[in-house]
């Protein structure tokens, strides 16, 4: 099945020849090896670039392990390099070459080789790796199918597409599947086979039980505030264990270096400064953390509000939890300050976003409730609330800017209507 990804791809083809090393980062299964030796190679052959002209290593595969050894790559690629013209070099899941970062700076110390690179985890990104590209690298981060993808290539309607979306998530993999008990099936050993067990060989993890324990915790709360201080408080509570703040901390790490899961800071609007904690946590594929529940607790509302997260990433734009304090008058007609939140806060460049992601506005207390934050930041930014059933986008009578689910996945350029 062909998907086009031209998101990332139009972001490859930007950079060629940049005499930067072109890293793709995302997690496992996203798609980003089709993006490099299926999209990339394609286009590069259109420009009737030969054959012998892409070198293409994928580390992971058995026939190639060999290559891992930078004593054998390095000699290898050289090899194939016979003239003067441009050589595109792709190499994939280039952790598991050893000694990556000095092989890459060498290769990039090649004037005809133009360096494509993917990796599986935030710490083949960390700073310093970073430090070690002496200033070469230059990142594509790529994500699970967007709705828009993903329907793309679906077969059914827009409702049934979402319906399969929020439970099964946009693994690309996921499409070649046709019976829920085989969808489900390959999400449940996708996150134990390769996930879980790349998180723990990787970070040498001791206790299993107690990762997965803080996962089911973590998977089970998508969208609310939380820390490893309130977590830590959690265990004891509830599981009757005593893990460190620390033991949660690192836990937590070991899931956003593996992209399980993405976070957002809050920010105090008029203060104009961040709060540290507690933090928002999401998951970068709805259908692992479904499968970690083993698809038992699936809240539409809690999972919309994940995907218009998601999506707001793919588009590029930094995304914090927005917090208004606000003068009000209460039930005893005392004067009160209250701290309102919006749900996502959206910055790209010079512009930004007020959103609400609210599942339904299903009258005026709730249509209240859902503005307020909003028009309280006194400010000429866009402010927008996203339903899942807006007959079509309109402001209203506040100037706020009230679109479908649909209208704003569908629409690239939704939030500029």
């Amino acid at each position: 099945m062909n998907i086009d990804r031209d998101i990332y791809l139009n972001k490859l083809i930007s950079k060629r020849h940049n005499r930067l090393i072109k890293v793709i980062t995302g997690m496992r299964r996203c798609g980003k090896s089709y993006l490099l030796f299926n999209l990339f190679r394609d286009y590069l052959k259109s420009e009737n670039i030969p054959d012998d002209h892409i070198i293409e290593i994928a580390f992971d595969l058995y026939e190639n392990i060999k290559y891992r050894n930078p004593e054998v790559l390095l000699p290898y690629i050289k090899e194939q390099i016979k003239d003067d013209k441009m050589y595109y070099v792709l190499l994939d899941e280039v952790q598991l070459l050893g000694e990556f970062e000095a092989v890459l700076n060498s290769l990039a110390n090649i004037k005809n080789a133009d360096i494509y690179v993917t990796g599986s985890n935030a710490k083949f990104l960390s700073k310093d790796i970073i430090t070690e590209f002496r200033g070469r690298g230059d990142e594509v981060h790529m994500y699970p199918l967007s709705f828009r993808e993903f329907m793309s290539v679906y077969s059914g309607d827009k409702e049934s597409g979402w319906r399969d979306y929020v439970l099964y998530g946009g693994i690309p993999l996921i499409l070649e599947y046709t019976t829920p008990e085989d969808k489900s099936d390959f999400l449940k050993n996708l996150l134990e086979e390769t996930y879980i067990s790349d998180i723990i060989g990787r970070n040498n993890i001791r206790n299993k039980s107690e990762m997965e324990e803080l996962l089911n915790i973590l998977s089970s709360a998508i969208g609310s505030l939380t820390n490893p201080s309130k977590l830590s408080d959690t265990f004891k509570s509830v599981k009757k264990k005593n893990i460190s703040q620390n033991t949660i901390k690192k836990y937590i790490d070991c899931f956003e270096d593996s992209f399980l899961i993405d976070y957002a800071y809050r920010y105090d609007i008029k203060g104009k400064k961040y709060i540290d904690t507690p933090l928002k946590y999401y998951f970068t594929d709805l259908g692992l953390r479904n499968a970690r529940l083993n698809f038992r607790q699936i809240e539409e509302t809690h999972a919309m509000e994940n995907i218009v997260f998601n999506e707001l990433k793919m588009r590029g734009f930094n995304v914090d939890v927005g917090v208004v304090t606000t003068n009000e008058i209460d039930k005893d007609g005392k004067k009160i300050r209250k701290q309102r939140e919006i749900d996502f806060v959206c910055n790209r460049g010079t512009k930004r976003y007020y959103i609400q992601s609210a599942f339904a506005v299903s009258d005026e207390a709730k249509k209240v409730q859902e503005q307020k934050p909003l028009l309280s930041t006194h400010d000429a930014f866009k402010k927008i609330i996203i339903t899942k059933d807006a007959l079509a986008p309109l402001y209203n009578e506040d100037g706020i800017l009230v679109m479908g689910i649909f209208d704003f996945l569908l629409n690239q350029n939704s939030l500029e209507l």
